[in-house]
């Protein structure tokens, strides 16, 4: 990793966030014309104060957030990173910086959902320590869905 790259906590409403996420969404969209608007309407943007942006030479890269599901549970959601940024190790720089502020907010589970085409996705998420598990609401009865777990 180069030293011009910067972790940023943020929110939602960062404009650097929401315009890496319509990035994000056009790609999905183009790669799953089969989803329905059931499924898109998980992925809307709520207000999240756990947002993590990467910067890399001042331009944003890459993000990733999580919100609550319970007391003691976290779901990762909006990973992304630039097409032209990757296998530079920020999207595993990403999921480390969520999950110690997740840690630091006292959590101690990270729950993600992901598409079966992610294979790359899936492949990072089970080398930074997630395995599959069942799908959990709203993504019960998704067959493209692959839900994950992981202990913090």
């Amino acid at each position: 990793m180069e030293d011009n790259v910067t972790v940023v906590r943020t929110t939602s409403d960062n404009l650097d966030f929401r315009s890496l996420i319509a990035q994000l969404d056009k790609g999905l969209w183009e790669r799953y014309t089969e989803a329905g608007p059931d499924y898109w309407g998980n992925n809307i943007i709520e207000f999240n104060p756990h947002v993590v942006l990467i910067y890399q030479d001042e331009i944003s890269v890459g993000c990733g957030c999580f919100k609550e599901k319970d007391e003691s549970t976290v779901e990762l959601k909006r990973m992304f990173v630039l097409e032209s940024a990757r296998g530079l190790g920020f999207a595993k720089l990403l999921i480390t910086q969520l999950e110690g502020w997740a840690k630091e907010l006292k959590y101690s589970v990270i729950v993600l959902e992901t598409l079966y085409k992610q294979e790359e996705a899936i492949s990072l998420y089970k080398k930074a320590g997630y395995v599959i598990t069942d799908n959990y609401p709203p993504y019960v009865g998704y067959s493209d869905s692959i839900c994950m777990r992981k202990g913090i």
